[in-house]
């Protein structure tokens, strides 16, 4: 996990939208303790992995930051090799809003988004 603190967001090709920033900003101003929104890849859902989005209040140790514009997202160090290359983006239409991932990495994701598998 060493490798992945002397590695920035750039490095990994990762990066977060406007409308994710902005939107980062606003939950992590709704709640006193929070330092970020983070980001982490568990097993499970219909495609193998899926994606889970929780305020932190605190950084941990294996932890990478992607900041923007005063927002911060957090990503585990076993997390971010799945993510490689991806983009953060919030997203607001009839059916919903929430935030998406843009993944070069999955190859194959479920009708919610929320779902991917890799190759």
């Amino acid at each position: 996990m060493a490798e992945i603190q002397k590695m920035s967001a750039d490095d990994w090709g990762l990066s977060l939208t406007n409308s994710a920033a902005t939107r980062i900003r606003h939950l992590v101003a709704t709640q006193d303790d929070a330092v970020g929104l983070r980001l982490a890849i568990s097993g499970g859902g219909c495609s193998g992995f899926q994606y889970g989005f929780s305020l932190d209040s605190k950084t941990r140790p294996d932890d990478l930051v992607i900041e923007r514009d005063g927002a911060s997202m957090l990503i585990d160090g076993m997390s971010v090799a799945l993510i490689k290359d991806s983009q953060i983006d919030w997203q607001e239409d009839i059916a919903g809003s929430m935030f998406v991932v843009k993944n070069p990495n999955a190859t194959a994701m479920c009708g919610c988004g929320t779902s991917f598998s890799v190759g």
